[in-house]
């Protein structure tokens, strides 16, 4: 008998949890008994609302269910790891608790994996209830960061995904502080398809991922799977020493061979700040990476966990 396990990432989920759990529970029910188990996890990432306790009453209520309780928010991703670690199963489902991703895919996701499919991601073909801003990021952010990487990241994807065993093992081996799941199991390879869907409006409650959690998240995917940044900043102060030196050429002719000494303040000036100006970009990004690097090397845990239900 093999064991499906799904792994639900909660933040301040009240509004919307008993529902998350009902239609997971209904879908994992329809697989048949003499070939499959389930275990459901959700992953508490420090919400300020009665998410913790409809947890609890889950486990205590189904003895598929189980809870784990960090002791902080750490963030989307490192909840998903943190039920990744944790699952025993066969194959591993990353799904939202929010109902945008509709649980009955998760049964087209387990169908092809028994074909041979190592990795499964759900790809979005409409996408209702978000505004015409966020359609248009999400669409050419994956593009963006494809011509930066040379790691290819299914369009039109999120972290809804179903990953074998074997997959698994491999991504979580990979224990990076800022972690872009999306783009880390694209790397790791193996046999990945795609089953196509249309996401639904939130059910209920607000989006986890405002505007600023959502530049956090193109920050750690550009930074971990691409050093152009970097290059962009070489060539960029390539430009400024052509620049600079032009003007050091200009002065020389207007000291040796002209008597107008002050016209020349002009240009000194403006090649003053723009050379400095890029010397504190360039410098900004290289601090990126410089950060990343310390984040690293401390070697802190990825989390915390305070409490742990039903395992």
């Amino acid at each position: 008998m093999k064991l499906i396990s799904v792994v639900v990432p909660c933040f301040n989920e009240q509004e919307v949890f008993s529902e998350s759990y009902k239609r997971l529970s209904h879908t994992l029910a329809q697989l048949d008994p003499q070939k499959y188990t389930y275990e459901l996890i959700f992953v508490n990432d420090g919400s300020k609302d009665n998410t913790l306790q409809q947890i609890q009453a889950a486990v205590a209520a189904d003895k598929h269910v189980k809870g784990i309780n960090f002791a902080r928010n750490f963030g989307h991703q490192i909840a998903i790891t943190a039920g990744l670690d944790l699952c025993t199963g066969d194959a591993a489902v990353v799904i939202d608790a929010d109902l945008q991703d509709p649980p009955q895919v998760i049964l087209e996701m387990i169908e092809k994996w028994e074909q041979g499919f190592d990795v499964i991601y759900g790809k979005r073909r409409e996408r209702a209830g978000e505004s015409a801003f966020k359609l248009l990021t999400a669409k050419y952010f994956y593009r963006f960061i494809n011509r930066l990487s040379d790691v290819d990241i299914p369009l039109d994807t999120g972290d809804f995904r179903l990953m074998d065993r074997k997959a698994l093992d491999q991504f979580l081996s990979m224990r990076e502080t800022y972690r872009f799941v999306r783009g880390m199991v694209a790397w790791i390879g193996f046999n990945q398809t795609s089953v196509e869907y249309d996401r639904e409006s939130r059910f209920a409650g607000t989006t986890k991922y405002p505007l600023k959690k959502m530049l956090r998240l193109a920050s750690d995917a550009i930074l971990s799977f691409s050093n152009t940044p970097l290059k962009i900043a070489s060539f960029v102060g390539f430009l400024a020493s052509i620049a600079a030196f032009v003007g050091i050429l200009y002065a020389l002719y207007m000291r040796l061979f002209t008597e107008n000494f002050v016209p020349g303040w002009t240009l000194l000036m403006i090649s003053v700040l723009m050379i400095g100006g890029l010397i504190l970009i360039v410098l900004g990004i290289i601090g990126e990476y410089v950060g990343r690097i310390y984040g690293e090397i401390k070697r802190r845990p990825l989390y915390i966990i305070r409490d742990k239900f039903g395992f």
